[in-house]
């Protein structure tokens, strides 16, 4: 009776599977495929059936850095990551030996040959299209596989020493170009101004009257031991019509 129970334990194991709800089991029986099975309960015949597990959860994919030169001959060192899961359990099986490890170097060539098309200026600056142009023909190349391209990121650009100075000086000139830029569009503005008070003052001349009082009183504020007030030129057109 022992043996008895222990052979039957033994043989549910060996027909007996459970699948999880995100797993399928592609079955072979005699080498040929009978389809994809689960989740749930299966049943394998022994020595018969051959199941192999597929998981269909979302799966991350490290992409390990890659030397590569851009089309304006600068040498970086790029890596990314890849979202992608099984759709078809069967052709994942059946058309490639490991799926992981082909969508993996796939992954490398293709990033590699699509960075080394752009230039550096156009990889810092439009990595979002460059993700979907990585994920489309990742996705295009991994289809006929079962497998589907969900997400390419970039994740670091890491560019030589020499080149980041290169980009550093470029940055500083670029910002004193905008602080000139900026000064010289205020002294012209700062002159429009005078050139219309000018014109004020001209057509009213009390306001250089009030003009002059208030110059005096702001400089009797300060502390200093001398006063120099400016002397105006239309006393002296008075003093010379006198005489």
């Amino acid at each position: 009776m022992i043996f008895l129970m222990v052979s039957l334990a033994v043989l549910a194991v060996m027909v007996l599977r459970v699948l999880n709800e995100y797993e399928r089991g592609v079955v072979f029986r005699l080498g040929r495929v009978l389809g994809a099975r689960g989740p749930g309960l299966t049943i394998v015949i022994p020595v018969v059936d051959r199941l192999v597990k597929v998981d269909l959860r979302t799966i991350t994919l490290d992409v390990p850095p890659q030397d590569i030169i851009s089309r304006d001959n600068v040498t970086i060192k790029v890596n990314a990551v890849i979202y992608f899961k099984v759709v078809d359990p069967v052709r994942a099986v059946v058309e490639v030996e490991n799926y992981l490890l082909a969508t993996s170097k796939l992954a490398q060539t293709t990033l590699r040959s699509v960075v080394g098309q752009v230039d550096l200026d156009a990889l810092l600056s439009q990595r979002d299209s460059i993700n979907q142009r990585l994920q489309a023909i990742l996705d295009s190349q991994t289809g006929p596989w079962g497998v589907k391209v969900m997400n390419v990121e970039l994740k670091q650009v890491d560019l030589p020493v020499e080149m980041q100075r290169a980009m550093a000086k470029q940055a500083e000139a670029e910002r004193e170009r905008r602080a000139k830029i900026i000064a010289a569009d205020g002294e012209y503005e700062a002159s429009l101004k005078l050139t219309e008070a000018a014109r004020n003052m001209e057509t009213q001349p009390m306001s250089l009257q009030l003009r002059y009082l208030q110059t005096i009183r702001e400089m009797s504020t300060e502390r200093a031991t001398t006063t120099i007030l400016p002397f105006p030129i239309e006393l002296l057109k008075y003093f010379q019509s006198k005489n």
